[in-house]
C-alpha cells in the first residue's frame, strides 16, 4: 500500500538502511502516483542512497587465498603472511583481517585483528601449527558496516617427525630472588650430548647457554647468572641434542622471567608480647632486587601446650598482631610475588622459626 503523499515509501526504505539489513533496501514507487517538486527531489536523493547501499551489500567478501609461514630462526617465533583476495583488490583501503591461531602453550585459540597482511606469534615447533584467517571489509566501502567473510583460509603444519626420544623431560626454570636465572632438566638419555639455545626480541640472533650445569658429566641445566634477561618479554628456549642412537626430539618452551621468581627466605621474625595476650610479629623482606611492594606473605602460627592447630594467615604487610595461644607460640613466614607484579609466582622457603613464651622471653630455632 502506498499513500498519495509518497511518505510511506520513504519510511520503508529508511527503516532498512538504518538497520544495515543487506539485500533488503527496497524503495517502492508507483508510476501513477503524483509528487510535488519537493517530494520528487527528496525521493531522488533517497533513491541514490538506497542504490549505494545495495551496491555495498552485494559485495562478496572472500577469505585470503593463501597462508604462508616464515621462520626467522627464533625458536618458534614465526611470521604469518597471507595473500590478498583477488576479488577485493580494489578495496584494499577498507580491508583488515581476523587471525585465529591455536596457542599450544596456553591451550586455547587466540584471536587478533590485523590491519596488515602479516602477524607474528609464538608456537611450539614440536606441535601442530594451526592458523585461520578471515577477511573483514568495513569503512566507506560498506557505509561503515562491517562484513566478515563467511569462510576462512586455514593452514595446519605438522611438526617434523625426526628424533629418537625426547632430549629432556621435566624442564623447569627458576628466577631466584630476581638475581639468578637457573633452568634445569631431567631424564635425559645416557651418554647424550645436549645443547640449549635461547632468543628474545632484544637479540639479533639465537644464542647458546652462557654456562652449563652438569650431572654425572652430562649437561643438565643452564645458569644465566651474569647474563640478564628482559622481564615482561617472551624468552624462547630450545634444548636439543643427540645420543648414540641418533638425534633427539627437541624441547621448546617460551616464558617471561617475572612469572618464575622465587624470593629468598625472609629475615627471621621478631616477636613481642603486647597487651591483651597478643603477639606483635615483625619481619623484613629478603635482601636483593625483589621490590617490597610486589610481595605477599604467608605467616604460619603454631603453639605448644594446647590443642591449637597450626594456622596460616595471608597479608601484604610485614607486620601482624595475632592472639597468643597456649604456653609457647611459634611463627615462620614465606613470600611470593603478588598478582600485581606477576601472573604466577613461586613461594619462597620458610624463614627460620621464631618462638615466644608467655613469660615474655622470645627465642629462635634455627
Amino acid at each position: 500500500m502506498i499513500s498519495q503523499s509518497g511518505i510511506l515509501p520513504f519510511f520503508y526504505c529508511n527503516f532498512h538502511l538504518f538497520r544495515h539489513v543487506n539485500y533488503n533496501c527496497i524503495c517502492m514507487f508507483d508510476r501513477k502516483m503524483s509528487f510535488n517538486v519537493a517530494d520528487r527531489a527528496l525521493m531522488m536523493v533517497f533513491l541514490i542512497i538506497c542504490m549505494e547501499e545495495l551496491h555495498c551489500s552485494a559485495i562478496q567478501v572472500d577469505p585470503p587465498e593463501e597462508i604462508n609461514i616464515i621462520d626467522p630462526g627464533h625458536l618458534g617465533h614465526l611470521d604469518i603472511t597471507w595473500s590478498l583476495p583477488a576479488s577485493l583488490i580494489n578495496f584494499q583501503e577498507c580491508l583488515r583481517y581476523q587471525v585465529e591461531y591455536f596457542n599450544t602453550y596456553a591451550q586455547r585459540w587466540d584471536v587478533i585483528q590485523a590491519p596488515q597482511r602479516i602477524y607474528s606469534a609464538q608456537f611450539d615447533l614440536m606441535k601442530d601449527i594451526q592458523i585461520r584467517v578471515y577477511t573483514v571489509l568495513s569503512g566507506h566501502c560498506t557505509n561503515n558496516s562491517v562484513i566478515k567473510s563467511v569462510n576462512y583460509t586455514e593452514l595446519v603444519q605438522k611438526p617434523p617427525g625426526a628424533g629418537r626420544g625426547d632430549a629432556v623431560k621435566h624442564f623447569e626454570c627458576v628466577f631466584h630472588n630476581m638475581e639468578r636465572m637457573i633452568c634445569k632438566w631431567e631424564k635425559f638419555p645416557a651418554k647424550s650430548q645436549l645443547f640449549m639455545y635461547y632468543w628474545h626480541n632484544k637479540l639479533n640472533k639465537t644464542e647458546a647457554c652462557p654456562k652449563y650445569i652438569y650431572t654425572n658429566g652430562v649437561r643438565s641445566g643452564c645458569d644465566f647468572t651474569g647474563k640478564p634477561l628482559p622481564d615482561f618479554t617472551d624468552v624462547n628456549i630450545c634444548v636439543n641434542g643427540s645420543s648414540p642412537e641418533g638425534p633427539l626430539r627437541p624441547k621448546y618452551t617460551s616464558l617471561q622471567i617475572q612469572n618464575y621468581v622465587k624470593p629468598d627466605p625472609a629475615q627471621k621474625p621478631s616477636l613481642a608480647l603486647v597487651q591483651d595476650a597478643r603477639i606483635n610479629v615483625d619481619w623484613t623482606k629478603p635482601h636483593g632486587k625483589v621490590p617490597g611492594h610486589c610481595l605477599e606473605w604467608e605467616v604460619k602460627h603454631t603453639s605448644e601446650g594446647t590443642q591449637y592447630q597450626s594456622k596460616t594467615t595471608h597479608t601484604m604487610s610485614t607486620s601482624l598482631i595475632l592472639p597468643a595461644v597456649g604456653v609457647k607460640n611459634c611463627f615462620t613466614v614465606r613470600s611470593k610475588l603478588n598478582k600485581y607484579c606477576a601472573t604466577t609466582s613461586m613461594w619462597s622457603e620458610w624463614s627460620h622459626r621464631a618462638c615466644i613464651s608467655s613469660g615474655n622471653k622470645s627465642d629462635s630455632k634455627f
